[in-house]
């Protein structure tokens, strides 16, 4: 729309199942990937390491204004089992190292990767979304039960299912430096995007 470059990151799902999920939508990503509006990445967390470096390769040559990673659980998991490569300063061992005397339990060494993966992120100037799994019964804003305090804003897609009839309603339950709307609210996901079925009073 403002023909600013956008870059989306999957750990997920891959290039060609994220095409044919946004065709559903009326969204023609490939389309817009050949006019070099969009760059589509997959990575296989089975195979690839030295995701940050990667990260910032893509970033650097493409220059894209607003980055999505898709999803942080899969990434912090492949981080926690797999490590990062030492010339990126950013080994388990090193960030283990620096927690100590603290127990070097998962969830203190998950926090500290966290903690350093949003720190180079900052980094790039562009929007930038990450998702996270979340469970219906948790406390938690996240899969991570961390990241929601790190980031600068945190918006919850809630979906109810009752018989035949769907609800699916966003909220912002953070978003720092702005006065933002507290309630949730109804939306869909069309050719458009996400649409808002609300007038906001902000």
């Amino acid at each position: 729309m403002f023909g600013e470059k956008g870059l989306y990151l999957s750990t997920e799902q891959s290039r060609q199942e994220l095409f044919k999920t946004a065709l559903g939508f009326g969204m023609d990503l490939e389309a817009l990937e050949k006019q070099n509006l969009i760059k589509i990445v997959f990575f296989d967390v089975v195979e690839t390491d030295n995701f940050l470096q990667k990260i910032y390769d893509l970033y650097m040559s493409f220059k894209p204004k607003r980055i999505v990673l898709d999803s942080l659980t899969t990434f912090t998991d492949s981080l926690m089992v797999s490590g990062v490569k030492e010339e990126t300063a950013f080994s388990l061992v090193q960030i283990a190292e620096s927690v100590s005397p603290v127990p070097r339990t998962e969830k203190v060494i998950a926090k500290t990767l966290l903690y350093h993966l949003f720190k180079k992120l900052r980094l790039f100037d562009a929007t930038m979304m990450l998702t996270s799994e979340l469970g219906e019964e948790s406390k938690f804003l996240s899969a991570d039960e961390v990241s929601e305090f790190i980031a600068d804003g945190v918006i919850i897609l809630y979906y109810l299912g009752i018989g035949a009839s769907d609800s699916m309603t966003i909220q912002i339950r953070k978003l720092r430096y702005s006065n933002h709307e507290k309630d949730s609210v109804p939306y869909t996901i069309g050719d458009k995007g996400i649409e808002i079925i609300y007038n906001a009073k902000f």
